[in-house]
């Protein structure tokens, strides 16, 4: 997730709130860094100040959506006119929040508008036998949570739900879990060592033939309709 937000106690608080949230925050105080990031970096979440000193924040949300087109844009402003918002809206954006806002409303509304995006009715997924909560981030069988499962075997399966039926790459992946890219001579079992635990562990209660190799590829979770 990329934040642009020259307010730096702001900032700071969204990123503190935010990772607490389980999201990777990195932080910008003005737009050319922002800019920049947009420019050479692919994000989930990218939140924009409209009111930034050195650029403008629609100008910046017109290069996120160039540069990042799959990425969830969201406008903080403090302005008050309507054509701003309007405008932001008819330029891609997913939504808005005035200052000052809620960072719970902040976070609420990034959860539905990731259950829009991925065509998500609930955040409490059934897959063959298995109850996952991607609000609780809990794995139940039977009725009985899984303790054994870790934080980020627990980011992989939800990032692969929010994908389902797609295949990811061992490198968008780590990307997205831990901030940074696989280089190409790092032994691939950087992500696959994470996988097999997964199965391992959820193996114990019943196999999960959702969670697929594709070979040469990467992993996806089917999920039927």
């Amino acid at each position: 997730m990329l934040i642009i937000e020259d307010e730096k106690a702001l900032a700071e608080e969204l990123d503190i709130f935010l990772s607490n949230y389980n999201y990777i925050c990195e932080v910008c105080y003005n737009g050319a860094e922002g800019s920049e990031k947009i420019a050479v970096n692919l994000y989930d979440f990218i939140l924009i100040d409209l009111g930034l000193p050195d650029y403008d924040g629609l100008d910046l949300l017109k290069e996120a959506k160039k540069n990042n087109p799959e990425a969830i844009c969201m406008i903080l402003t403090a302005r008050a006119e309507v054509y701003d918002r309007v405008r932001g809206l008819d330029l891609g954006a997913d939504d808005y929040l005035p200052k000052p806002f809620s960072l719970l409303e902040l976070q609420s509304r990034m959860q539905a508008i990731t259950r829009r995006r991925f065509c998500l009715k609930q955040q409490i997924i059934e897959i063959g036998s298995f109850s996952i909560n991607l609000t609780d981030r809990t794995i139940c069988h039977g009725g009985e949570e899984i303790n054994s499962i870790t934080k980020k075997e627990f980011d992989l399966i939800a990032y692969l739900i929010l994908h389902k039926n797609r295949t990811l790459t061992r490198s968008q992946l780590s990307e997205h879990i831990w901030g940074s890219v696989i280089n190409d001579d790092y032994d691939s079992n950087y992500i696959d060592a994470h996988i097999k635990n997964i199965r391992k562990k959820l193996n114990v209660h019943a196999p999960p033939e959702w969670l697929e190799t594709v070979r040469g590829l990467g992993y996806k979770i089917k999920i039927s309709p």
